[in-house]
């Protein structure tokens, strides 16, 4: 089995002495402020992968008004994160600009050398999103999948 102390760039922090619990928590939780992005009630980091030797994640914020975005995030260490102040803008696939992505509980996963992002979107109703990034830049968001309503989805590489 392999465990994040085996993976040499992944952080990775021993059960403290006497922790009998199957999970637990980084000493230094949160490493994301639940307002450090301008507007930000509360931040979720849900969707991290390694790329290059370094982070990238996109991020739930919801801001004061309780509406739910999707931000990208970029770190060194996984542990000091820089989040972008706008929201990711989705892009049809003719390059045109869709809008910015809303919903909640995003997922990455590369397949093939793309990124995948899902995340719960609304069309009326929830549903699960899906955009795909190269880069972590443009991210083309392709129709939205299990219609009516699903809520919870993942892809596996």
């Amino acid at each position: 089995m392999i465990i994040g102390k085996d993976l040499p760039n992944i952080p990775w922090q021993d059960k403290p002495a006497g922790c009998k619990e199957v999970i637990w928590r980084y000493s230094a939780n949160p490493v994301i402020k639940r307002n450090q992005i301008p507007g930000s009630n509360s931040i979720f980091n849900s969707a991290i992968v390694e790329k290059d030797g370094k982070f990238v994640g996109v991020f739930r914020s919801d801001d004061t008004a309780m509406q739910q975005h999707l931000f990208l995030g970029k770190s060194d260490d996984a542990i000091n994160w820089q989040l972008e102040e706008n929201p990711i803008q989705l892009l049809n696939q003719d390059g045109s600009v869709r809008g910015p992505a809303c919903g909640y509980d995003p997922r990455v996963c590369m397949i093939d050398g793309r990124y995948y992002v899902t995340w719960c979107n609304s069309y009326y109703g929830p549903t699960i999103g899906i955009a795909y990034s190269d880069d972590f830049k443009n991210f083309y968001q392709l129709e939205n999948a299990f219609l009516p309503c699903n809520r919870n989805g993942v892809l596996f590489p």
